[in-house]
C-alpha cells in the first residue's frame, strides 16, 4: 500500500452550513492510490500552533488529481482549513488506513450520521462504478438538522440510488434517527451494511445487523496522531478482550470484530 506526501494546492471552498465545509484540493499522487474509506493527514501549519496532523476521510477522488474532504470546524486545525484559500498549499500525507471491501453482487446499504457522511460519497462512487447499476441500493443520511444533511443530497443522488433522510429535529426527512430508517427496511438476505458516524450511531447499526445476520462494515472515528500505528492514541477495545489500532487495522472494521456498548 503506498502512501505520498505532497504540497496539496486548494483549487476550491465550499461553506455548506455555517461550521462545515467541503475543500478540493489537487494531489494526484494521493488522488490516484485512494480507495473508499482511506484517510488523509493533513498538517494545517507550517508552525507550532497545532503542531500535529490532522486526520480526514478522503470525502471525493475527482478527476485531474483531485481530493476532497468534509468537515466541520471545532478547533485550530479545522479552523484553518474553514478560512483557506484558493491557492494555498497544505502538506497532505495518504492514503492511509483499511478501506471498504465492495462487492459487484451484494445489495448495499449505507448508513452515515453527521460528519460520518465525508467517506460515504466515494463509497457510493466506487459501488456503483463496480456494479455498473446501483439503483437497488440504498444510501441513509442523518444529521442534527436540515442544514447538515441537504447540501450533501444531490451529490449522493446522481447516481441514481434511492437517498432517505432523517434529523434530530424532524427539519428533512425522518424526524429521529438513521437507526429508526434502517429497523423499519427489510435486510436482504446476503446484502452489506455500510455505515460511519458517531459511536451511538454505528453500535445501533452494529446491533441490528447481527439480529438479522448481515454483514455490516463500520468506519470508526479516533484521535490520531501520525495515522501510521507508531504513537497509539488511536487503540480500541476489540472483540477478543484486546485493543486494535484504528489507523491500521481500519478504520474500516467488520462490525463483529470491535467491542460496543449496547
Amino acid at each position: 500500500m503506498s502512501q505520498y506526501q505532497e504540497n496539496a494546492t486548494v483549487t476550491r471552498i465550499e461553506q455548506l452550513s455555517e461550521k462545515n465545509y467541503r475543500l478540493t484540493f489537487e494531489s494526484p499522487m494521493i488522488a490516484a492510490a485512494t480507495k473508499p474509506g482511506q484517510f488523509v493527514m493533513i498538517r494545517t501549519s507550517i508552525g507550532k500552533d497545532p503542531l500535529l496532523r490532522r486526520p480526514f476521510s478522503v470525502h471525493q477522488v475527482l478527476n485531474n488529481g483531485l481530493i476532497q474532504i468534509y468537515f466541520k470546524e471545532v478547533g485550530r486545525g479545522t479552523g484553518i482549513l474553514g478560512h483557506a484559500k484558493v491557492g494555498e498549499k497544505f502538506s497532505l500525507f495518504g492514503p492511509l488506513g483499511r478501506g471498504f471491501r465492495l462487492s459487484k453482487d451484494k445489495p448495499a446499504i449505507i448508513v452515515g450520521g453527521g460528519l460520518g457522511i465525508a467517506p460515504l460519497l466515494l463509497l457510493l462512487k466506487e459501488n456503483c462504478r463496480l456494479k455498473k447499476n446501483c439503483d437497488q441500493d440504498l444510501v441513509i443520511l442523518g444529521g442534527r438538522n436540515r442544514e447538515e444533511v441537504e447540501p450533501l443530497l444531490t451529490d449522493f443522488k446522481k447516481y441514481g440510488v434511492t437517498v432517505r433522510t432523517s434529523t434530530d429535529d424532524g427539519s428533512l426527512g425522518h424526524h429521529g434517527y438513521v437507526t429508526e430508517i434502517l429497523k423499519s427496511i427489510p435486510l436482504v438476505d446476503g446484502c452489506t451494511v455500510y455505515a460511519c458516524g458517531p459511536e451511538a450511531m454505528m453500535s445501533r447499526v452494529a446491533g441490528i445487523c447481527a439480529e438479522a445476520q448481515i454483514a455490516c462494515q463500520v468506519s470508526v472515528e479516533s484521535v490520531m496522531a501520525c495515522g501510521m500505528g507508531a504513537c497509539l492514541g488511536c487503540s480500541r477495545p476489540d472483540n477478543t478482550g484486546s485493543y486494535t489500532h484504528v489507523c491500521l487495522n481500519g478504520p474500516v472494521f467488520d462490525a463483529e470484530k470491535l467491542q460496543w456498548n449496547m
